[in-house]
């Protein structure tokens, strides 16, 4: 029998006063039995850092084309291609192609990671960025989840202010561009 995916409930709360960006939103995320805890929580909580008119997940694992979120206008053109952990270059150089923005949320340790991505062809790597979250944070916070969760983010210059039911921690991601 086929395992089914655990669906949790993130009342999220969203003050981005670097872009002006204030948002009460209720998400259903589907966590599937091959993702991590760690990896839902950076896509809710990229979710957050993101919101903008036109996010929205994709549609999920099954479709491995597809980025974990992304922005589209009214047309239906992609314009932000947004993944989470540490996709390919190829995938990379495929969503820079398409897009004019990419980002890559890690919740891993991107030593390596950046690395290989410097040695490799992305096309249009200026539209790249890597946002590295603390992995210890990561893990630890996503230990605490419950299957209804209370998520504020509030960012003030570069700094995200988090606090998730109830427990708060600061976390300050660092921003990587390609070369």
């Amino acid at each position: 029998m086929a395992l089914t995916a655990t669906v949790y409930i993130f009342e999220l709360s969203i003050s981005d006063m670097d872009r002006g960006v204030y948002e009460q939103l209720t998400l259903n995320v589907a966590c599937h039995p091959s993702e991590s805890a760690e990896y839902m929580l950076t896509r809710v909580i990229a979710h957050g850092l993101e919101q903008q008119e036109g996010l929205s997940f994709s549609r999920g694992l099954a479709f491995a084309d597809e980025p974990a979120l992304w922005v589209k206008d009214l047309t239906g053109r992609m314009l932000a291609w947004i993944e989470v952990g540490t996709p390919a270059i190829d995938r990379l150089h495929k969503a820079a192609k398409g897009c004019d923005r990419v980002v890559v949320y890690c919740h891993k340790e991107i030593g390596r990671y950046l690395e290989n991505l410097s040695g490799g062809k992305i096309s249009h790597p200026e539209r790249v960025s890597i946002v590295a979250l603390d992995p210890a944070l990561i893990e630890a916070l996503s230990e605490r989840l419950q299957r209804r969760n209370v998520l504020n983010l509030s960012v003030t210059e570069g700094t995200i202010y988090l606090d998730l039911n109830g427990e708060s921690h600061v976390l300050t991601p660092e921003v990587h561009r390609v070369r």
